[in-house]
């Protein structure tokens, strides 16, 4: 049967029928699908796909979304049409002026006057008034945005007045809040009417609203006490007034403080509690129909169903009802009506950022300064609204801000009340994000800024007595934030008050200063007289800045974890005031930071990290109910918005779409769970899918983006991102605990904790594979891309198995657990899982090796969560107890590139050559042969492969030759990389590592060792026997140059220039180092380096210091070549294994058992350690920007760019970018000392 014919629409008549016309289109070009057909694919009846496009309203979004997907259409360009349609048929009647009444307040509270708009309170308004019938004192608590000023106006006034009761009849009604002097301005309101007309039978009603401004606004606690009080004799029997107080629930505690109020309170309190769904339907519909207006029961039901049980949804619903009525259609409000201005959640942002739109710059500018000027920023408490009087907006007078006052007043985001401004509701500032935005960008310039106003009206109320001023700590945060500030950022009186202050401050030192002078000046007389003034003046004074210069390094090392930034401009102004060795080596220490490597998120913990696909975005959900954005290239606060609707919500999980435009954020508390898509440039929230199972274990995009999914104890669901309609709800999976999509995204996976996974068909719905295993886990997780997952097992083990087929493909064994938050890096390659105490440790995947263990620290109570960045060198890490977000580049703390070599040998040699580009290493086994390997010493790639022999001694062409070890390798005059190598222990051979083909062969006697000259030419051989011999190696002269007179030569080294060999030996007594002239083999001096025997020695390159270290203990001494006199010891409290200097000669690295040291020689002070496991010989590059080290089998190359003092200085403080605040330097007075910290660098 033929379905009915259509009625034909005219795309002119408007945007209903235009847009009814092009769903009709579309629908044509895609084979006029049938509108069954049409309905099996969209998931909604064919009555209201129909309806979406008969022209008579609009659809809503989810309909025409659903409608355009299923004919192949564009769901973001049918959304952008849609959004225009719902725009362009609100422009008839958008607005308050059209003549007819407006039923809803918006975020304004109701007055008296609206009673007859006043629905859904009626058994409230009851039960407060039997509260007040036996009580001259009472209190009703309610959570921000329960309605409480609304009832005490709308409900409670206009029953009283229609009170019949001689008791409830009142004499006066008075309503006040308190404001920042409570007691000052009110107490005319506490005199009964009774005292004045003659009311002696009646009481006067005395309505307090906002109660909590005694604590938020007012901080004269006596002003504060005088208040409650007053408001208590009330409680008198022939007081003949009766208090009504309304107060914010989170500052019930606080009227605990003062005990005759809690005493008050005790029995004769009333909780303003959650209106239930008949009430809320009543504060719908009956406003409209007083207006002569109806609600679509659609729109009704969805209202009811979002704000019951929501915190604070009141005033959302108000304004969302408002906006909703200004885009009406005839006498309907409409469903596409609520969606075109965001919803309950998001119409207050769109109200404001509409109106914000329209502001020039200049105007923008003031929009902000306004604002921010009505807040009050919480102390431990939400940040609340805050009254002010026109007289304190800087320029009110001025175009630009009464402008701005008018606007926002017109949107009714402000109220105007005589001269005085404030928030229409505190919703504004919970609602909107760039206002959130502001005011964590500004929360601590808002607090000084509170203080200081405050203190200026005491100031200007004295009469503008000094004892008034504002001194000390108080002025140095004051100055620090507003000293340079401009005449719109204070009113007069705060700039007159700021002025005064700082000039009294002054007028102070410059007495000081002249009693200093005068004293100094009486002691330089005195000391002139005696013939020693100057003298003892500069060594009073440069002992008093070695002492400050001391005390400052002190401070600085102290603060080197918890405040790095500080540590370092502590540093700093140690070193100017005094180059003493301990400020160089705080200095030192502040320079090897890697500076800001912590984010603050706020005051409570982090449950959850998300990382941006391109890297440089962080999201932080935290326990205070704020999402926070970070910027990391520039280690900045972005944005922060609110994404907990109630104290009792944690974040389970969050995660950015794949092209990082949307943020999905997993929470759960009170009576279930739910995901929310969040806008994470404008903080804006798009939609909120319900999780009724009470907890999210996982959260994942398709690869497209358009889809997401969430496991929970009960299911895995997967909702449309554009929609928000549930696509899926697979429940044929046990407890899954995480969920991943496949690379292609037409398959949706959960793991269990059993290891078992399920494989589900995007398309059809139904199971494609599933396979479970046998072995409990404590933690599973998805790598990136889907195809594998790891199961953490209770054996203290991790298995990576394949997704498809449940094969295990590697096992990690002995993995340190501690608690769960187990993360893939993006590319799939390392694993970070969280470790005992604040440990995490980072595995490599492929080879399911350690990579490395990082310490979290500044955490305690374990590692929260963790997150890596695409090519896993950084890691970010938050914690269960505190709100710091840490940054771990691991490359600092690791070598940037690793030289592998076969098990069972260790790295005898390396150098690198004039160049830099090439590393020449000697690798030997202890009792076999070795082999020369050249290294690309950027790349870290082989130079030439190997042979395909397995056992040669060099890594050339020849075959090996039975005995053979290499003894030395070298660069010759043409840069050509030299090996030679003892073959049965007399004859050497000397051969071109890159080719393998010799160059030299010599019997030469019983070999121990040999070196090669620095330029090539020649090899330092020292025999069994205890003789050492030079063979030139481009004439084949063999000289002897020393016979030791002891037992033999322990070793043999060349200085760099090659003029001085120095050889150690073995004597009775000790070792002894004989140093000479390698042409002639003259004496030139000898050095007795003790009795402990000598492990190792180096060369400075200018070859005037010789380095040696001795015996166990990890002694290492530094000596002048020139005159064999020791310069300096250094104690490493582990044995040393090799010495080596930077091409500079300022540093020297020494090899040990517990890392690489590298000391300054200059200061005698340490720089870094590098961790290394089992080092071994050390080589710097001739740039000294690379330290190759041997460690066990491979050499690692570490970046090890050690700037001078100057350059140390000017690299901390480009890094901080700041100098030290006056609150900083009022805490360390030390820096005073100094005129100059950073600021000398950046003049």
């Amino acid at each position: 049967m033929a379905g009915r014919r259509e009625v034909p629409l005219d795309p002119a008549a408007g945007p209903v029928q235009r847009f009814a016309f092009e769903l009709r289109k579309l629908r044509a070009e895609a084979d006029g699908i049938t509108y069954r057909s049409l309905a099996q694919r969209a998931g909604y009846s064919v009555t209201t796909l129909s309806q979406a496009a008969a022209g008579e309203q609009l659809p809503t979004l989810p309909v025409a979304l659903a409608y355009a997907g299923a004919c192949g259409g564009d769901l973001a360009e049918w959304e952008a049409r849609w959004k225009e349609a719902v725009e362009e048929s609100a422009g008839d009647g958008y607005g308050d002026d059209d003549g007819s009444l407006t039923p809803y307040r918006g975020l304004t509270r109701f007055e008296t006057g609206d009673s007859g708009l006043f629905f859904g309170r009626d058994q409230l308004t009851a039960d407060l008034v039997d509260l007040l019938r036996g009580r001259r004192f009472a209190a009703v608590f309610g959570p921000s945005g329960s309605g409480k000023s609304s009832l005490l106006r709308a409900g409670l006034i206009p029953a009283l007045r229609r009170a019949q009761e001689p008791g409830l009849r009142p004499a006066a009604i008075r309503i006040l809040t308190p404001g920042e002097r409570p007691a000052r301005s009110h107490a005319p309101l506490l005199v009964p009417a009774s005292a004045r007309d003659g009311s002696a039978e009646a009481d006067t009603f005395v309505i307090v609203d906002q109660f909590e401004e005694v604590f938020t606004l007012c901080h004269d606690a006596a002003e504060r006490a005088r208040f409650i009080d007053l408001l208590l004799t009330a409680r008198q029997p022939d007081s003949r007034l009766r208090v009504l107080l309304a107060v914010r629930g989170d500052f019930y505690g606080r009227c605990a403080e003062h005990r005759d109020l809690a005493d008050a309170l005790r029995d004769a309190n009333l909780l303003a509690g959650a209106m239930s769904q008949t009430e809320l339907r009543d504060a719908v519909v009956k406003p409209a129909a007083a207006a002569g207006l109806t609600v679509e029961r659609a729109l009704t039901a969805r209202l009811v169903k979002e704000v019951t049980d929501a915190p604070g949804g009141l005033p959302l619903l108000s304004h969302a009802l408002l906006e909703t009525w200004r885009r009406r259609r005839g006498k309907t409000l409409t469903m596409a009506g609520y969606e075109a201005v965001g919803c309950l959640d998001g119409a207050i942002a769109k109200t404001a950022e509409q109106v914000y739109d329209r502001f020039t710059e200049s105007q923008a500018t003031a929009a902000r300064r306004v604002l921010l000027r009505l807040v009050a920023p919480g102390d431990g408490t939400p940040d609340t609204r805050r009254p002010v009087r026109r007289a304190e907006l800087p320029g009110t007078g001025q175009d630009d801000n009464a402008t701005v006052v008018e606007a926002l007043a017109g949107a009714r985001l402000l109220t105007l009340d005589g001269d005085t401004v404030e928030m229409a509701h505190e919703a504004l500032i919970t609602s909107w994000p760039r206002l959130r935005g502001w005011i964590e960008e500004d929360r601590e310039r808002l607090r000084v800024h509170r203080n200081l106003t405050e203190a200026a009206h005491a100031w200007q109320e004295l009469g503008r007595e000094k004892g008034a001023l504002s001194r000390g700590s108080r002025l140095a945060a004051s100055q620090e934030h507003f000293g340079g500030a401009s005449r719109e950022d204070l009113t007069d009186v705060e700039h007159a008050f700021l002025d005064a202050s700082r000039d009294h401050e002054q007028q102070g030192r410059r007495r000081y200063r002249l009693v200093l002078t005068a004293v100094t000046a009486a002691l330089c007389l005195a000391l002139v007289a005696a013939g020693l003034a100057v003298g003892q003046w500069q060594s009073a004074v440069t002992a008093q800045h070695m002492a400050q210069s001391r005390q400052l390094a002190a401070q600085s090392s102290a603060l080197l974890d918890s405040d790095p930034d500080l540590a370092a401009l502590l540093a700093v102004h140690a070193y100017r005031t005094s180059p003493t060795r301990e400020a160089t080596a705080a200095l030192y220490a502040a320079a090897a930071l890697p500076l800001r490597k912590r984010l603050t998120s706020g005051t409570k913990p982090v449950d959850a990290l998300a990382l941006s696909p391109d890297g440089k975005t962080l999201a932080t959900p935290s326990r205070d109910g704020r999402i926070r954005i970070w910027n990391l290239p520039a280690g900045r606060l972005r944005g922060t918005f609110t994404g907990l609707t109630s104290s009792h919500e944690t974040s389970q999980a969050a995660v950015f779409s794949p092209d990082g435009r949307i943020l999905a954020v997993a929470t759960s508390g009170g009576t279930g769970a739910r995901v929310t898509l969040w806008d994470p440039a404008g903080g804006r929230k798009m939609r909120t899918l319900s999780v009724p199972d009470g907890s999210v274990r996982g959260l994942a995009f398709s690869p497209d983006g358009r889809t997401v999914a969430a496991s929970s104890p009960g299911a895995v669901r997967v909702w449309d991102v554009a929609t928000g309609r549930t696509r899926h709800s697979f429940t044929n999976h046990p407890d899954p605990q995480a969920v991943s999509f496949g690379p292609d995204g037409r398959t949706v996976a959960a793991v269990s904790l059993n290891g078992g996974v399920r494989v589900w068909d995007m398309t059809t719905g139904r199971t494609r594979t599933s396979h479970d295993s046998q072995i409990t886990g404590s933690e599973v997780a998805f790598s990136p891309d889907g195809q594998t997952y790891a199961v953490v097992r209770t054996d203290g083990s991790v298995q990576l198995r394949e997704t498809a087929t449940g094969v295990v493909r590697r096992t990690i064994k002995d993995v340190p657990v501690g608690s769960r938050g187990m993360a893939f890096a993006p590319d799939g390659r390392t694993l970070a899982i969280p470790g005992p105490g604040d440990t995490v440790g980072l595995w490599d995947t492929a080879s399911g090796t350690a990579r490395t263990t990082v310490t979290a620290g500044l955490h305690g109570g374990g590692v929260r969560s963790v997150a890596l960045s695409e090519d896993g060198r950084t890691l970010f890490t938050s914690s269960n107890t505190g709100p710091t977000i840490r940054v771990h580049h691991l490359f600092d703390d690791h070598p940037r590139t690793t030289l592998p070599g076969p098990s069972g040998t260790y790295i005898a040699d390396m150098e690198f050559s004039p160049g830099g580009r090439t590393l020449t290493t000697v690798r030997q086994r202890p009792l076999g042969r070795g082999s020369v390997q050249l290294w690309d010493a950027r790349t870290g790639e082989p130079e030439a492969a190997p042979a395909p022999d397995t056992d040669l001694a060099l890594q050339g062409r020849r075959p090996p030759v039975t005995g053979s070890r290499p003894v030395a390798a070298g660069f010759g005059p043409t840069g050509r990389a030299l090996a030679a190598e003892a073959v049965n222990r007399r004859v050497i051979e000397v051969r071109d590592v890159a080719t393998g083909s010799l160059r030299q062969s010599r019997d030469v006697g019983a070999i121990d060792t040999a070196v090669f000259s620095p330029d090539g030419t020649r090899l330092a051989i020292v025999g069994e026997k205890g003789w050492v011999r030079i063979w030139h190696l481009s004439t084949g002269e063999l000289r002897t140059v020393h016979t030791s007179h002891g037992q033999s030569v322990r070793a043999v080294a060349f200085a760099p220039d090659g003029k001085t060999l120095a050889v150690v030996d073995i004597e009775a007594g000790g070792d002894q180092i004989t140093l000479l002239d390698a042409a002639t083999g003259r004496t030139q001096r000898t050095i007795d380096p003790g009795p402990r025997s000598l492990l190792t020695l180096a060369f400075s390159p200018d070859a005037h210091t010789l380095a040696t270290a001795s015996g166990s203990s990890g002694l290492v001494k530094t000596w002048d070549t020139r005159t064999g006199q020791l310069e300096d010891t250094f104690s490493l409290s582990a044995q040393v294994s090799s010495l080596a200097f930077t091409p500079d000669a300022r540093t020297l690295a020494a090899s040990t058992a517990r890392g690489v040291r590298l000391w300054d020689l200059a200061t005698s002070q340490s720089r870094i350690t590098l961790p290394t496991r089992s080092p071994g010989a050390a080589a710097f590059s001739p740039d000294g920007r690379t330290l190759a080290i041997g460690m066990g089998s491979s050499v690692g190359l570490w970046d090890v760019d050690l700037p001078d003092l100057t350059r140390a200085i000017r690299t901390i403080c480009a890094a901080v970018d700041r100098t030290l605040t006056p609150v900083e330097e009022a805490r360390y007075p030390d820096t005073r000392s100094t005129e100059t910290g950073c600021q000398e660098t950046a003049g």
